[in-house]
């Protein structure tokens, strides 16, 4: 049972990676890339991490074929993707249970402690997805959306739990099983109706002006051709901007290019001369 639930949450990895790749142009090499380590990375760290050799997807290649097939599937009917977003959210859910109970079993079969098999019912239950987010330069959604890793947590919970009480040779180790899939199952589709998540830390500095002649990241638009209005020249201890509105306009007006509280930036008119105009000299002669 584990086995087909897990070839059904390796068809949505890659599914959906595959259209993350295509949402960011990749061509099909990299679309392959993206659904593999989707797919097999959350188990392949795991395994690198604990030393569980061979690797799952190395010693049975016929998983590695049906992701390419699947992700290549995904890209020949792309145009019917939409229609099949909430199949994809079932199946999503199916194979975090999946990979969640199956990273708690490995664990306790090579005799770690019970937070070590928490640990490993995590990074096989969420770092496939971590890691596609982070090569299609996203924040991964694990860390901002609905409950995720910690459905992966409460899973290896209850699943030690009821080894722990002796359940599985009282109801059998196929029904612990079916238990933990299907409460990890029905919490994923609560939190994913009701949008369920864990409280959100935000942390917002005072609003601020930065020196934009200090920033890595001018530079580098700079040399990717975006031109700056005007930068101001660099001084020790930019100026305080003002607090209020009409002063943070008065301010915006007066100094072309300014970064303020996170950070952002104005990019020049595509009519404007490339040559910024010249001050004029007004030191008397």
């Amino acid at each position: 049972m584990l086995t087909v639930l897990y070839v059904l949450g390796l068809t949505a990895e890659s599914m959906t990676a595959a259209l993350a790749a295509g949402r960011q142009r990749m061509d099909m090499f990299g679309v392959m890339l993206i659904a593999a380590v989707t797919a097999f990375g959350g188990g392949t760290v795991r395994d690198m991490l604990f030393g569980h050799y061979p690797l799952r997807w190395v010693d049975e290649p016929i998983f590695l074929a049906i992701v390419l097939v699947a992700a290549l599937v995904t890209v020949l009917a792309s145009f019917l993707m939409d229609y099949f977003r909430t199949i994809f959210l079932v199946l999503d859910a199916v194979g975090l249970s999946t990979f969640a109970l199956l990273g708690a079993q490995v664990a306790l079969e090579m005799g770690h402690s019970p937070l070590i098999v928490v640990v490993s019912s995590v990074v096989t239950g969420v770092f496939g997805g971590v890691l596609r987010d982070i090569l299609c330069d996203r924040v991964p959604l694990v860390f901002n959306e609905e409950l995720y890793a910690s459905i992966a947590i409460l899973v290896a919970v209850m699943f030690m739990s009821m080894l722990h009480f002796n359940l599985d040779e009282t109801i059998g180790s196929q029904f612990v099983i079916i238990i933990c899939l299907v409460f990890a199952f029905g919490l994923r589709l609560l939190s994913i109706f009701y949008r369920i998540s864990l409280p959100v830390f935000e942390y917002q500095e005072r609003e601020y002006v930065r020196d934009p002649a200090g920033r890595l990241t001018m530079w580098a638009l700079n040399k990717a051709g975006v031109r700056r209005r005007e930068m101001r020249r660099r001084s020790l201890g930019a100026p305080r901007a003002p607090k209020d509105k009409k002063g943070q306009k008065k301010r915006r007006n007066e100094n072309r290019f300014e970064l303020v509280d996170r950070g952002e930036f104005e990019y020049e008119d595509d009519g404007a001369s490339p040559n910024p105009p010249t001050e004029p000299d007004n030191r008397d002669e």
